[in-house]
């Protein structure tokens, strides 16, 4: 999510942005726990700020959720965009995309429970939403005769579907491979969009970029 500059902000400013981040990391953990039926006031103790800040920036809870839904899918989609940049081939894009996708469930738990238990609203959120990301790589994958897909609605949901169920797998069962269990669902997923099987091997064995 983009952030503006810490130097051009005043202090008031900065301990407000403070205060909206607080609550939306609270909401966060408490929709990864299935606690959404909280009060306020126990959404503003989990965040340590004054039960009256909260309105000055949510006017609801459900407004609260929706933001931290949203948060979820910026950082998401913006960490893929930057793993991503460069790229040239829309199948690398993709497929990189999906498999760095699946081992962000291990690799930030609390958040990919959020998916897990919101899973619909994270894929379909406005513009911003995973789903649209997706049908833009797809598309362009078609476009590029990368990718066979007639219906691109149905291909969104064979994605979307697979990778719903990869993150509820690998919660479900903790001691599975994360990573060979995320690629051997991506190889399925790119036969699915007509992929041939040596290209769908040499998909998959190009190295994922590095993170800290």
């Amino acid at each position: 999510m983009a952030q503006a500059d810490p130097g051009a902000l005043t202090r008031a400013q900065r301990r407000k942005a403070q205060t909206r981040r607080s609550l939306i990391g609270a909401a966060q953990q408490l929709m990864a726990q299935g606690r959404t039926s909280v009060s306020v006031l126990d959404i503003t103790m989990m965040a340590d700020v004054g039960n009256g800040s909260f309105y000055n920036h949510f006017a609801t809870k459900e407004e609260l959720f929706e933001a931290a839904v949203m948060a979820v899918v910026e950082d998401h989609g913006e960490l893929l965009d930057a793993f991503t940049e460069g790229m040239s081939d829309p199948a690398q894009m993709f497929t990189q995309s999906f498999r760095l996708t699946g081992r962000l469930h291990r690799r930030y738990p609390e958040l990919s429970r959020v998916v897990v238990n919101h899973g619909l609203s994270v894929l379909s959120t406005a513009d911003a939403g995973l789903l649209p990301r997706a049908r833009r790589d797809i598309e362009v994958a078609v476009a590029a005769r990368r990718f066979v897909a007639s219906d691109i609605d149905v291909a969104l949901t064979v994605v979307s579907g697979a990778a719903l169920t990869l993150a509820l797998l690998l919660h479900d069962q903790p001691g599975r491979d994360d990573a060979a269990t995320t690629d051997a669902v991506t190889a399925h997923v790119l036969r699915a969009l007509g992929v041939s099987e040596d290209e769908v091997a040499a998909l998959i064995a190009l190295p994922l970029p590095a993170w800290d």
